[in-house]
């Protein structure tokens, strides 16, 4: 488990050198704006970067939406990507879904929403994930969603998250003190330790692909270890396949096909037993009565 924090324009003055030294950021996820346009990029988000990145420290980043809409959350996740243009980061790149305007639009469109912004960052080569709090998380968008991108919760006031579904980080206080931060920050906790690793041998993020696979796996054979647990889930199951030079379209393809034929239920047909008959005689009061019985 590594430690960690996440930062915007409040932080306005960051010693990163001491930072660095405390051993409570092995990471840092910086906010790169909000909103739908470029304007709104976090004024601290050039600073940040530069600094944490001098001092060492792995980064990831987020933007805060306030979308209403598939079409102006895509419109948002253009912009972002504009904003982090040229940059490399080893942590995910997240959606921060938080406003209550929003939540408002019911779980369908949250998820609609959620999946839009997403889709686009992976699209363009990033690890992309969604950042919310526990009970937004757990009741305002699908299984599917949760399930199928990196996830990083924020529950407060508890000495363990107890968030249902799958998750790589958790952030759990607003309150933190670090040295070289002039207030209070976000504190977090990352259980993928492997996040840059993944990242940087995928070539995501802004980083150049440097591993390539010269295996001779069939999509086929790489489609049953999918489904034998060997590749991960959700966005890390695509960093990894693709990390490794393979199709990941053309694998989960094949994988949605096996899924959906070993669904299907097949009738198997009952039995034929053996019948047998046997005759039974009986006496009751003096009369005799005979039949058959059948057993079976």
């Amino acid at each position: 488990m590594l430690k960690g924090i996440d930062i915007s324009y409040c932080e306005t003055k960051v010693d990163w050198n001491a930072v660095k030294s405390s051993g409570l950021a092995d990471f840092v996820i910086i906010r790169a704006g909000y909103g739908k346009l470029a304007s709104q990029k976090d004024k601290m988000f050039e600073s940040h970067y530069a600094g944490a990145k001098k001092a060492g420290i792995p980064v990831g980043c987020y933007w805060y939406s306030y979308a209403k809409s598939v079409s102006e959350i895509q419109t948002e996740a253009k912009v972002f990507l504009q904003t982090i243009s040229g940059k490399q980061f080893e942590y995910p790149v997240y959606l921060d879904f938080e406003e209550k305007s929003q939540f408002a639009l019911g779980k369908a469109k949250c998820s609609e929403m959620a999946k839009a912004f997403l889709d686009i960052l992976e699209n363009a080569g990033y690890y992309a994930g969604l950042y919310a709090s526990k009970s937004h998380l757990e009741n305002y968008f699908t299984e599917e969603i949760l399930k199928r991108y990196t996830v990083w919760v924020a529950h407060y006031g508890v000495s363990e998250t107890s968030y249902k579904y799958p998750f790589d980080m958790w952030q759990y206080s607003s309150s933190g003190t670090v040295p070289g931060i002039n207030r209070k920050c976000d504190m977090n906790y990352c259980y993928k330790e492997d996040f840059p690793e993944i990242i940087k041998s995928a070539g995501l993020n802004g980083f150049p692909k440097t591993v390539v696979s010269d295996s001779e796996k069939t999509v086929q054979e790489l489609a049953e270890e999918v489904l034998e647990n060997k590749w991960g889930t959700g966005a890390d199951r695509k960093a990894r396949l693709t990390a490794a030079g393979y199709d990941y379209a053309a694998i989960q393809k094949v994988v949605n096909e096996l899924l959906d034929k070993n669904s299907r239920t097949v009738e198997k047909p009952v039995e034929t037993v053996e019948k047998e008959t046997i005759q039974v005689t009986a006496v009751k009061d003096g009369k005799t009565f005979s039949g058959t019985l059948t057993e079976q």
